[in-house]
C-alpha cells in the first residue's frame, strides 16, 4: 500500500515537473493559446451577444474556443528556435484578424462571415463606405496584443527550441479529445447540431467561431461539387414539390393588367415598423408611402426572406421566386446559372427589362447576374451624373436625385417594358449629408443608428413621392402596374434594447425579433383609387408568381417556390433563411414555437405540433431550393422547352 502511494507520488511529482518544464520552454505557445481563448470569449460576450440561457451553454461558450486554439499553435512545434517565436505570433496575428473581420462584418449585417462572402471582393470598396462608422475604441482588447508583443518578442530568445514531432502531435491530440468533449455537450443541448449548418450563430455558440470556419469550409467544398454531380432527376423531385403547393390564380384577377408596363420600386432597409410611424414632433415619417397603401394593395403581414446577401437576395427572390442561399449571395457563387428570372419569362410576351441603380455595376456581382436573369439595359452609376458632392451619400447618389435622372431615361424604353429601381440613401449608418436633408427629427432612443433610420426613411419617402408625381405628369403612371418591396431589415438585432424602448417594453423577445422582420409591399394596379388592406402572412417569395399571373402568364411547368397572393388557395406562409417560419396561427424562431396571435410560448398541444410541422416543411423547401441553385438545376427545364 505504501509502495503504491510513492509510485503515485513520484508520477505527480514527474508530472508536475513536466508540465513546469514545457510551460517554461513553450511559454509562448501557452501564452498565445490563452490570449486566442480569452478573445475569442470576449467576442461572443462583448461583441457578438451570443444568447445564453442555461449553465450548460455558458460553460460550452466558455470552452468553445480551446481546442481551435490548441490546434492552430500545435503547428509550431514543427518549427525550432525563433522561427518557432515568430511562427507562433504570425499565427495569432491571422487568427485575431479572422476574429476581427467577424466582428467588424456583424456589426454591419449581424451575422458570421462565411467563405462565399470573403469571395464578393467586388464589394469591398463600396461597403468600406461606411467602415468608420464600425471601429469602436473596445476593438482594442482585440487587436491591441498584436501591437504590443512585437516589443517584448524582440527581446525573447527561444534559439535553444527545438522542433518536437511528438509534442505538435500531442498539442493536435489534446485538441481533438477537447473539441469531441465540447461536442458532445453540444449535441446533448441541441442534437443533430451539424446539419444545421443555416443557423450560424447556433453553431458558433456550441463549436467556436473559428471550428465553425473550418466546418463552413467542409460545407463549401461539398456544395461546389453539386453542379458536377446533378442530374434531372433532381429537378424532378423538385417540381412534384412545386406542384403539390401550386395555388390557381384569382380568375377575376388573371391576365386583367396584360401588356402593361411593370415599375417595381426596391425600398432600401424599409421595415413595416417605421411605416406609419410618427416623429418626436408628430411628423409623418412615410407620407408618400403611407398615402400609396390608402390608394393601392398592402399586405401588412408581409416578411423578407433575405439571408447574408441582403439586397441582392431581395433581387433574387423577387425575379426568380427561389429562396436565397443560408451562406454568400446567390449573385456571387452561382451567378452565371441558367435561370428563368422574370425579365426572360416577360420578354416571351413582348416585354422590354430594364434595370435603374446609380451605383458601380459590378456591385453584388449585378453585370454578370443581369445578363444571367435576361435583363435588356442595366442603367448603372455611368449613366448618371454624379458630379455634385452635395447629391450624394457614401453609398452613391440620393434617392430623389436618382428618381430624377431616371425618368427620361424610362421614358424612352420601348412599351411594354418591366423595370426595377434599387434606391440607397437609407443604409446604414443612416446619416443625411446635409442637415437640410433631415426631414424629420431624429427618434429618442438610445440608439444613434435607430434614431438617424428614421431621416434616412423619410427622405427615401420623399424621393418615392416625387418619383409618383413624375411618371403622373408624363403619363406612365396610368398604364402601368406600381410595385414597391422593403428589401431587408435595417435595424439589427444589435439595436433591440433601443427598439424595445420604442415599442414601449421592457426587452424584446424571440418573436418580437420575428415580427420586425416584416417589411412594406404595396401593388398600386392600373386606375385602382381605393386601397385594399390585406391580412395574409405573406413574404417576397410571392412577388413573382403574383405578378406574373397579373399579366397573364401561366407558370405551371416553372419552377417558383411561392404562391398567388390573390389566388384564393395561397396559403399564410413565410419562412426566413434561420428557420424561422411564420403561419396564420404560429410563429416559430430560435427554436421555440409562439401563438402568432398572443406573443406566448407555446410548448404543447395543437399549436406546437403545428410548429413541428411547419419545420418540417421548411427545411424540405428550404433544401429543394439550394438545390436548385447548387446543382443549377433549372438548366435541364431550359433543355427540355
Amino acid at each position: 500500500m505504501q509502495q503504491d502511494a510513492n509510485i503515485w507520488s513520484r508520477m505527480r511529482l514527474k508530472m508536475g515537473q513536466g508540465v513546469r518544464s514545457t510551460y517554461k520552454e513553450h511559454k509562448l505557445f501557452w501564452i498565445a493559446t490563452l490570449l486566442i481563448w480569452l478573445k475569442t470569449y470576449l467576442a461572443y460576450t462583448l461583441f457578438f451577444n451570443v444568447p445564453v440561457t442555461n449553465s450548460a451553454q455558458a460553460f460550452i461558450l466558455l470552452i468553445n474556443p480551446i481546442s481551435s486554439a490548441l490546434f492552430m499553435f500545435g503547428f509550431s512545434f514543427f518549427f525550432r528556435g525563433n522561427v518557432q517565436k515568430w511562427f507562433i505570433y504570425g499565427t495569432l496575428f491571422v487568427a485575431t484578424l479572422i476574429l476581427y473581420a467577424d466582428i467588424i462584418f456583424f456589426r454591419f449585417f449581424n451575422d458570421y462571415l462565411t467563405l462565399p462572402v470573403l469571395f464578393q471582393t467586388s464589394n469591398a470598396e463600396t461597403v468600406s463606405a461606411s467602415l468608420g462608422s464600425l471601429l469602436n475604441w473596445s476593438d482594442l482588447l482585440i487587436v491591441g496584443d498584436l501591437i504590443i508583443l512585437p516589443f517584448f518578442l524582440r527581446k525573447m530568445d527561444m534559439s535553444k527550441n527545438v522542433a518536437s514531432r511528438g509534442r505538435a502531435i500531442l498539442a493536435f491530440v489534446a485538441a481533438v479529445v477537447v473539441f469531441l468533449g465540447n461536442l458532445t455537450l453540444a449535441e446533448t443541448e441541441r442534437p443533430e447540431l451539424l446539419t444545421r449548418a443555416f443557423d450560424r450563430e447556433l453553431l458558433v455558440k456550441n463549436i467556436g467561431t473559428f471550428n465553425f470556419h473550418m466546418y463552413d469550409a467542409l460545407i463549401q467544398s461539398k456544395t461546389s461539387a453539386q453542379k458536377a454531380l446533378a442530374d434531372s432527376s433532381e429537378l424532378s423531385e423538385v417540381q412534384s414539390f412545386i406542384d403539390s403547393k401550386h395555388a390557381e390564380p384569382n380568375p377575376a384577377m388573371f391576365g386583367k393588367y396584360k401588356g402593361k408596363n411593370v415599375i417595381v420600386v426596391s425600398f432600401e432597409s424599409a421595415q413595416s415598423f417605421a411605416v406609419g410611424l410618427k416623429a418626436p414632433n408628430g411628423q409623418e415619417i412615410t407620407p408618400n408611402l403611407n398615402k400609396l397603401i390608402k390608394e393601392s394593395h398592402s399586405w401588412d403581414n408581409f416578411y423578407h426572406n433575405t439571408g447574408q446577401g441582403k439586397t441582392a437576395d431581395a433581387e433574387f427572390i423577387l425575379e426568380n421566386s427561389i429562396y436565397p442561399l443560408g451562406r454568400g449571395a446567390a449573385f456571387f457563387t452561382n451567378g452565371e446559372n441558367e435561370f428563368r428570372a422574370t425579365p426572360e419569362m416577360l420578354k416571351e410576351d413582348g416585354y422590354y427589362s430594364a434595370v435603374f441603380h446609380a451605383n458601380n455595376k459590378s456591385f453584388w456581382n449585378r453585370d454578370i447576374v443581369y445578363n444571367s436573369f435576361g435583363v435588356d439595359r442595366f442603367f448603372s452609376e455611368t449613366d448618371y451624373d454624379l458630379g455634385d458632392p452635395a447629391d450624394l451619400t457614401e453609398w452613391g447618389l440620393l434617392d430623389d436625385k436618382f428618381f430624377e435622372q431616371s425618368l427620361p431615361m424610362l421614358k424612352d424604353l420601348p412599351r411594354p417594358f418591366y423595370s426595377k429601381f434599387i434606391t440607397l440613401t437609407n443604409h446604414y449608418p443612416f446619416e443625411m449629408p446635409k442637415p437640410e436633408d433631415e426631414l424629420v427629427p431624429p427618434l429618442e432612443t438610445s440608439s444613434t443608428t435607430l434614431n438617424h433610420y428614421v431621416q434616412a426613411l423619410a427622405y427615401q419617402d420623399m424621393a418615392l413621392g416625387k418619383f409618383i408625381e413624375g411618371l403622373k405628369k408624363d403619363g406612365t403612371w396610368d398604364d402601368t402596374i406600381f410595385m414597391v418591396y422593403g428589401d431587408h431589415y435595417g435595424i439589427s438585432t444589435n439595436h433591440n434594447a433601443a427598439m424595445a424602448e420604442l415599442m414601449n417594453k421592457d426587452e424584446l423577445t424571440p418573436y418580437d425579433v420575428a415580427q420586425l422582420q416584416r417589411v412594406p409591399f404595396v401593388i398600386h394596379l392600373p386606375g385602382q383609387t381605393k386601397g385594399v388592406k390585406h391580412e395574409d402572412v405573406a413574404s417576397q417569395i410571392d412577388i413573382k408568381p403574383t405578378l406574373l399571373h397579373l399579366l397573364g402568364q401561366d407558370f405551371k411547368n416553372e419552377v417558383l417556390f411561392g404562391t398567388d397572393l390573390f389566388s384564393k388557395q395561397h396559403k399564410d406562409y413565410a419562412l426566413f433563411r434561420d428557420g424561422s417560419v411564420i403561419t396564420d396561427k404560429t410563429v416559430y424562431t430560435q427554436e421555440t414555437c409562439y401563438d402568432r396571435q398572443t406573443g406566448e410560448e407555446v410548448k404543447d398541444g395543437e399549436l406546437a405540433e403545428m410548429c413541428k410541422q411547419s419545420t418540417k416543411q421548411s427545411e424540405k423547401e428550404l433544401g429543394l431550393s439550394d438545390k436548385v441553385i447548387y446543382g443549377d438545376l433549372l438548366r435541364f427545364l431550359q433543355t427540355s422547352k
